[in-house]
């Protein structure tokens, strides 16, 4: 049988992320490729405790379908919390419950674009949602980043010749692979430029409240005055990437359409696991459960970044970021950046071809990404000190 695949899917390549995962199963293989919270930050025993007290109480309840916009104290509880602490939503705006965070590009996406109209974003940028974008048909504008951010001179230039673009898409606290958080001014600057060219901004924060260094930057959602923002977060990293509840908040306006490309996706989030969500935020301090965690990534983030410097000083450059999951690394020009993440993969050290995060795969690139909040510390330590014997052989 030859089967035909849609020239809209024919494009898409498997993740090299989870190619590169599928390896870490191995015996001893020390993990920078991952993207997962730390096991350790997450609240088993209050899941337990929750899972035990509505599937005891009323299971039925957490058992059947549900709305597509979520439950509904749960997204009452989310609008509140997210008011309260960063200043995002209004009147104008809708919170509704999507399966992991990656949902919610996808949908807009598919409520945003027609084939052929461009997505403009940070080059590099998540992988999942280029994909997300590609699986649409979309092309895509890639704009290079800064230490703080995006380039936003880069960015006008390419809003002006990219007459079909549809949304800016950006995440910008603590970049996924990049590790940079987008400065205030470049924010507002933003802002700006989206709101004089008719563009929605699709802000994705997963990382946001894992700031462990400096202080908190205001969201572009909270600068939204013009209903031009989507807001994307997510409870993956900090409650359990497997319960897949995340968010988006929303202009009322387009509420409608997104609740429609929701339901032709999975037609709603698991109820039990947004109910999970809910109990915790009843029972719990989530705010103090996220100070917690904090700690503990600020220690596995001192301990890589100091590794770093110890083993590969000279060789691997970085911008330290303030918070996140990531190290983006480059290596000197004169490395060959896949030859050497084999030589890693020999020595049974994965990490993420920078390739994989870019709007061109094929370009050249000298950076990996390193994830330092799955391994152990243990790890972490053996894992830089191997990178660096590996790179004496460049020396």
């Amino acid at each position: 049988m030859s089967y035909g695949l849609s020239k809209k899917f024919a494009q898409l390549k498997p993740s090299a992320v989870r190619e590169i995962l599928k390896q870490t199963n191995q015996p001893g293989m020390i993990a920078f490729a991952g993207g997962s919270p730390a096991v350790e930050a997450f609240p088993c025993e209050a899941v337990k405790i929750i899972s035990n007290k509505i599937l005891s109480e009323n299971p039925v309840s957490a058992l059947v379908y549900g709305v597509s916009e979520g439950y509904a104290p749960l997204r009452k509880q989310i609008a509140g919390w997210l008011k309260k602490k960063e200043n995002i939503g209004c009147e104008e705006d809708a919170v509704i419950i999507t399966s992991g965070g990656t949902q919610v590009m996808d949908i807009a996406a598919r409520i945003l674009t027609s084939e052929g109209d461009t997505v403009i974003c940070e080059n590099p940028s998540f992988v999942g949602s280029l994909n997300a974008f590609r699986s649409h048909g979309c092309k895509l504008a890639g704009v290079p980043i800064d230490d703080d951010g995006i380039n936003v001179d880069a960015l006008e230039a390419v809003i002006k010749s990219t007459p079909n673009a549809k949304f800016i898409y950006t995440i910008p606290n603590f970049q996924n692979p990049g590790g940079t958080t987008l400065s205030l001014e470049k924010r507002k600057r933003m802002y700006q430029l989206a709101r004089e060219n008719n563009l929605i901004i699709l802000e994705d924060n997963p990382y946001g409240k894992l700031r462990v260094e400096g202080k908190d930057v205001p969201s572009l959602k909270s600068m939204d005055k013009d209903g031009i923002v989507i807001y994307a977060g997510s409870f993956s990293k900090i409650l359990a990437p497997g319960i897949r509840v995340a968010y988006a908040v929303v202009p009322k306006q387009l509420a409608g359409a997104f609740t429609i490309g929701k339901q032709v996706s999975d037609v709603h989030t698991g109820v039990l696991n947004q109910m999970i969500v809910s109990r915790w935020f009843d029972e719990y301090d989530v705010d103090a459960h996220i100070e917690t965690i904090k700690e503990i990534y600020r220690r596995k983030l001192n301990l890589m970044c100091g590794c770093l410097d110890k083993y590969c000083g000279g060789f691997i450059e970085y911008v330290r970021p303030q918070g996140g999951l990531f190290v983006w690394a480059r290596l000197p020009e004169n490395v060959d950046m896949l030859q050497y993440v084999k030589k890693l993969l020999q020595q049974n050290v994965a990490v993420v071809p920078g390739t994989a995060f870019m709007v061109d795969d094929t370009a050249p690139c000298s950076y990996i990404r390193l994830n330092f909040s799955t391994p152990s510390d243990e790890d972490i330590i053996r894992g830089v000190r191997i990178m660096g014997e590996i790179a004496k052989e460049y020396k």
